[in-house]
C-alpha cells in the first residue's frame, strides 16, 4: 500500500524557521556568534595548554620530592641494618624491625609502605610474606615496577592507583606515585624491596582549583568578548539599519525621509552622502513627474483641441471626396489622398487620447467572461479585406470548446486586432507559405492567443523594443494598414491592465510570433502560458 505524507509534514517548526530567518537577516548576530565561537576556540586552546603545564609542573615537583623522601627512608633503613650484629639470624625479626619504623613514619607523613622479598623466585608481593601498611591493598604496587627489580637494583618510580580500606571497611582509590628501592638483610644476606606509595591528593586538589579558576575566567572572558562585540557591532549596524529603513521608505514614495547625522566620523559622512543622494533623487523625480504631467497634459490638450478643426476639415474633405468625379485626375487623386490621411489622423488622435488615459492612470476595465475563440474569429473576419488586399491568408487554430478568461472584451479585441494587422503589414507576399496563423489555447489558470507570421522577422534585441511608442523595425517601410505606430504600445498597456503578458519573438527571415497571455480570473497571478513563445516549427540553434 502506498502511504502519502501529508503536505507540510517535512517543514521545519515555526520557531526554527524564525531563528533561521533572524540568522540570515542579522549581520550583528552572525558577527557576535562568530566572534564568540573563535574566542571559545582560542580560550580553550590556551586554557588546555596552561592546565597541562600546571599539571606537569605539579607532578614533576611531587615526583622529585617523593623520590628524595623515599631515598632518605631507604638510607635510614640501610643504616639501621648495618648496626645489627652479624650473629643475629632472626630473619622475621629483622624484617619487622626494618618495616615497622618506616610504616610508622608513613602513617605520620601520609604515605604507605610495602616490604616484599627476597628477590627471585617467590619474591612477588602476591606470593605472600610481605609486610605493609595496615589497610593497604598490596595490588596498588604496579606489576611493571616489581618486574623492574628482576634485573636491576636502581631506585625506580611510576604512577599508580592507591587502594586502601579504612576501619569501617570503606575502600577508597587515590592517584599516587609508587617508588621502589632495595635493601640487603644481614640475617640471610638476601635482597628485599621497599615500595613507597605516596598519594597525589594535594596535587589533585590544586589542579582542580586551577581548573575551576581557568573555567570561570574563560566563561567571564567569553561573556565579556560577546558583550564588547555586540556593543561594537551595534554602533556600526544601527546606522546601517536606519539607512535601510529610510531607503525602504524612499522606495515607497516618502521622498522627504532623511538620515539623522551626528558626529563627523565615517558613518556620519555616509549619512550625509546618503541624504545628498536622496535629495538629488527627490529633485530629479519631481522634475520627471512634472515633465510627465506636462507631457500628459500637452497630449490630452492637443488631442482635444485638434478635434474641432479636424471636424471642420473632415466636413470639407467629405465634400471634396464626394465631388471628386467632377475634378481632373490630379485633383481627384489629391481628394482621395486627403480623405485617407484624415482617416489616419483621426485614428492617431484616438490613440493619443487612449495613451493619455493610460499615462494618467484613468483607464478602467469592464470585466466579463470572454471567449477568446470568438474574439479570434471576429478579429480575423474584421481584418479580412486587409488580408485579401495583401494576398495573405489568415488561419485560426482553436479548440472546439470555449476558451474563457475574465477580461474587457473591447480591449482584448483591440490587442488581437493590433497584433494581426501588424502581422499583415510585415508578411511577405512574394514567398510560399506566407499564411498567418492565429492559435488559441487555455488551461485551468491561463488563456493565450499567439499570432504567427512568416514575414521579415525581428533582429536580436528588437523583441523588447517593438512595444515602444512610434518604433518601427524598418523606418522606410510603408504602413499598409494605416497604423499610427501606437498600436503595440496601447496593446501592451491593455495587457498590463489585465495583469497579463504580451511578448514577442522573431528571427530575421523566419518571421515573428506575438503571444498574449491572460489569467483566467481577474487579479490572478500568471506563472506560465498555455502556448510557447517560440513557434514549434522553428529549430533553435545549438549553442
Amino acid at each position: 500500500m502506498l502511504h502519502l505524507r501529508p503536505r507540510g509534514s517535512h517543514r521545519l517548526p515555526e520557531s526554527v524557521r524564525r531563528g533561521l530567518t533572524f540568522w540570515r537577516r542579522s549581520i550583528q548576530a552572525r558577527v557576535v556568534a562568530s566572534t564568540v565561537l573563535l574566542s571559545v576556540v582560542v580560550i580553550s586552546g590556551v586554557g588546555w595548554y596552561l592546565l597541562r603545564q600546571t599539571r606537569d609542573g605539579l607532578l614533576d615537583h611531587r615526583v622529585d620530592a617523593v623520590v628524595a623522601e623515599a631515598n632518605d627512608e631507604t638510607a635510614s633503613a640501610r643504616g639501621r641494618l648495618e648496626a645489627v650484629t652479624g650473629t643475629d639470624a632472626d630473619v622475621a625479626g629483622q624484617l619487622r624491625e626494618l618495616a615497622e619504623p618506616i610504616i610508622q613514619a608513613g602513617d605520620a607523613r601520609d604515605f604507605s609502605v610495602v616490604l616484599a622479598g627476597p628477590t627471585g623466585d617467590g619474591g612477588r608481593i602476591a606470593d605472600g610474606g610481605a609486610n605493609y601498611t595496615r589497610g593497604l591493598d598490596t595490588s596498588s604496587v604496579p606489576a611493571k615496577l616489581e618486574e623492574h627489580f628482576d634485573d636491576s637494583s636502581t631506585t625506580a618510580w611510576t604512577y599508580t592507583v592507591i587502594r586502601s580500606t579504612d576501619r569501617d571497611g570503606v575502600t577508597t582509590e587515590r592517584p599516587g606515585i609508587a617508588v621502589g628501592a632495595q635493601v640487603q638483610l644481614p640475617a640471610d644476606g638476601q635482597t628485599y624491596t621497599l615500595y613507597y606509595l605516596f598519594p597525589l591528593g594535594e596535587q589533585e586538589e590544586t589542579l582542580a582549583l586551577v581548573s575551576r579558576a581557568l573555567l570561570t575566567a574563560a566563561v567571564l572572558l567569553v561573556v565579556l568578548v560577546a558583550g564588547m562585540t555586540w556593543l561594537v557591532t551595534r554602533q556600526v549596524v544601527t546606522p546601517i539599519r536606519m539607512a535601510r529603513q529610510v531607503a525602504e521608505r524612499l522606495a515607497a514614495g516618502q521622498l522627504q525621509e532623511r538620515l539623522r547625522v551626528s558626529g563627523e566620523d565615517d558613518l556620519a559622512r555616509l549619512a550625509t552622502s546618503f541624504n545628498q543622494m536622496a535629495s538629488n533623487l527627490q529633485r530629479q523625480i519631481r522634475q520627471l513627474e512634472e515633465l510627465s504631467r506636462v507631457q500628459r497634459r500637452f497630449t490630452s490638450d492637443v488631442s482635444h483641441e485638434l478635434r474641432t478643426p479636424l471636424t471642420t476639415v473632415r466636413m470639407a474633405s467629405d465634400v471634396l471626396h464626394d465631388a471628386r468625379a467632377d475634378f481632373d485626375p490630379a485633383t481627384a487623386r489629391a481628394a482621395e489622398l486627403l480623405q485617407t490621411e484624415l482617416d489616419r489622423f483621426e485614428t492617431l488622435l484616438v490613440d493619443l487620447l487612449e495613451i493619455s488615459r493610460f499615462d494618467a492612470g484613468a483607464a478602467v476595465l469592464e470585466l466579463d467572461d470572454v471567449n477568446l475563440v470568438d474574439v479570434a474569429h471576429r478579429v480575423v473576419d474584421a481584418t479580412g479585406p486587409l488580408a485579401q488586399q495583401r494576398r495573405v491568408q489568415v488561419v485560426v487554430r482553436a479548440p472546439d470548446h470555449p476558451c474563457l478568461a475574465e477580461a474587457d472584451v473591447r480591449r482584448i479585441e483591440r490587442v488581437v486586432r493590433n497584433l494581426l494587422t501588424n502581422a499583415i503589414d510585415h508578411t511577405s507576399t512574394d514567398r510560399a507559405g506566407g499564411d498567418i496563423v492565429v492559435t488559441v489555447a487555455g488551461d485551468d489558470h491561463a488563456a493565450a492567443i499567439t499570432v504567427r507570421d512568416y514575414g521579415v522577422g525581428l533582429a536580436a534585441g528588437e523583441a523588447a523594443m517593438v512595444f515602444n511608442r512610434f518604433w518601427r523595425a524598418d523606418p522606410a517601410r510603408a504602413r499598409t494598414s494605416g497604423g499610427t505606430g501606437l498600436g503595440l504600445s496601447i496593446s501592451l498597456e491593455d495587457t498590463h491592465l489585465h495583469g497579463g503578458w504580451l511578448q514577442a519573438w522573431g528571427r530575421p527571415g523566419e518571421g515573428a510570433q506575438f503571444r498574449l497571455t491572460l489569467p483566467r480570473r481577474a487579479g490572478g497571478v500568471l506563472r506560465h502560458s498555455p502556448l510557447p513563445l517560440v513557434p514549434v516549427d522553428v529549430t533553435e540553434p545549438v549553442t
